[in-house]
């Protein structure tokens, strides 16, 4: 894992290469970013592409070109979590070794049927635990499986605070790779932050609910927590929070006109922050460089709501 000092803030942003940016996506770069310098850290960028099917061609250039675009150049080489397959492979081995891990044949048709409670707004479905003692007779492998205990797991949110789930009530045991080979994103995000030394992990609300999930993943894996900020998720103008189609950005010529400064102080502004009015027409640099002297997590909003670029 990488040698970082235990005081030293590196926070990361890690988008996935599925289509272009979105404004939800700029605000937690902007967040993560303006957190971590903030407190004289490093901001890492690393392209989350493990999921190969839903990946878009030119997506993880375009995406690159437009953070910077806004200013936000990352510190160091891109991570990609292509290239750490092994690293994965080590974890669930290490997982499989403490006797934590098992294979479950149910589908996820059978699994939501399954379901005593309504799944939450995430992509957990509780899952009864039908084979934690064994597949039925002639059942496939479909995913293995972490065991997971009663108790809560509970951490300390920068912006929501003190923060409880119990694993069990609300996932069950939950899949740590599919079949025989692909590695899902709960284990995959923990061992690539921890190879990483992140410190911070600044996103979105949306991520809330698989937070504990990750946590107890490090703590089984013996890896070191990071700490948690979750931002307020930004919503169309009927209030429905924006999908990954809405709003979308691009470094592609036309695609901003120009605009960005207006939109960096749009999404200060939507974080709680208060800019001065003589940053109006200001570079990108200029606006981020007031950030990273100002920026207050005390003033992040409990609410989400709608982007107002002025």
């Amino acid at each position: 894992m990488s040698e970082t000092s235990p005081h030293q803030i590196i926070g990361r942003f890690a988008p996935s290469p599925t289509g272009c940016l979105h404004t939800g996506s700029l605000v937690a770069a902007v967040g993560s970013y303006l957190m971590a310098k903030r407190a004289g850290g490093r901001w890492l960028l690393r392209i989350d592409d493990l999921d190969a099917p839903r990946q878009v061609a030119g997506m993880d250039d375009d995406i690159m070109r437009t953070l910077e675009s806004f200013g936000l150049f990352w510190d160091g080489q891109v991570a990609r979590q292509s290239r750490h397959l092994d690293h994965y492979r080590q974890a669930f081995d290490l997982l499989r070794h403490k006797d934590l891990l098992y294979p479950c044949g149910c589908s996820r048709k059978e699994i939501a049927l399954a379901a005593s409670a309504p799944h939450p707004d995430d992509d957990c479905v509780p899952y009864s635990g039908s084979c934690r003692t064994g597949m039925k007779a002639g059942a496939v492998v479909r995913s293995w499986r972490i065991r997971v205990p009663e108790d809560e797991v509970c951490f300390r949110d920068l912006r929501r605070g003190h923060i409880c789930q119990n694993l069990a009530d609300v996932c069950g045991d939950f899949a740590v790779r599919r079949a025989e080979c692909d590695y899902l994103y709960q284990l995959a995000v923990v061992v690539d932050d921890a190879l990483a030394g992140v410190t911070q992990v600044v996103r979105g609300d949306d991520l809330l609910s698989s937070t504990p999930r990750q946590i107890y993943l490090l703590r089984m894996l013996g890896m070191p927590q990071p700490e948690y900020c979750h931002l307020p998720l930004l919503a169309g103008p009927d209030g429905a929070k924006l999908s990954k189609r809405d709003n979308l950005i691009s470094q592609q010529p036309g695609s901003l006109k120009g605009q960005e400064g207006q939109l960096l102080l749009a999404v200060l502004r939507f974080l709680g922050q208060n800019p001065p009015a003589e940053l109006a027409g200001s570079e990108c640099q200029d606006i981020l460089g007031w950030g990273i002297a100002c920026f207050d997590t005390a003033l992040l909003p409990a609410q989400g709501g709608v982007l107002q670029v002025q």
